[in-house]
């Protein structure tokens, strides 16, 4: 979600932090692990949100780097290197960074549906139990979400 090693790193350990500090308010009405990585995610989150917006000029292409079509197709995204080009990887790895940086943009609840459908790559039904929604709360979310960061994204192509 955060897309740096070591700020991951970092998000884990206040993670275990808080939820040893929180031991005594855990209800035990659901799995102990889907607890902590609640709240892992909502770590995560603040993290991101506290970023400052970067803008990465895309060299190749003249602009702001991705192709509205290809940057909306998330799948795309998890998708292992086709070619070992480093200037591929490169746009590759820039079109990324521009896709969490509009992720991080979003506004909530929207932000923590896609983030955890795609990056944390939990199934709809996980979200919804992750959350505490209902699972068609959920798909609303998410497509609302996606409007709003294609929204964004073709506008920084413009």
């Amino acid at each position: 979600m955060l897309g740096d090693l070591h700020e991951a790193e970092d998000a884990a350990q206040e993670s275990f932090v808080i939820a040893y500090r929180s031991l005594g308010s855990w209800r035990a009405d659901g799995p102990f692990g889907a607890w902590i990585r609640r709240i892992a995610v909502r770590v995560a989150i603040r993290r991101a949100g506290r970023r400052r917006p970067t803008v990465r000029l895309d060299p190749v292409m003249g602009g702001f780097g991705s192709d509205p079509a290809e940057s909306a197709g998330f799948e795309r995204l998890a998708a292992p290197a086709a070619s070992s080009d480093p200037a591929a990887m490169s746009i590759r790895a820039e079109r990324a960074a521009d896709i969490r940086t509009a992720v991080d943009r979003l506004g909530e609840p929207y932000r923590e549906v896609v983030a955890l459908r795609f990056f944390g790559e939990l199934s709809l039904a996980e979200i919804a139990a992750e959350t505490g929604r209902p699972l068609g709360t959920v798909k609303t979310h998410l497509h609302r979400g996606l409007l709003r960061l294609r929204t964004q994204l073709d506008g920084a192509v413009r």
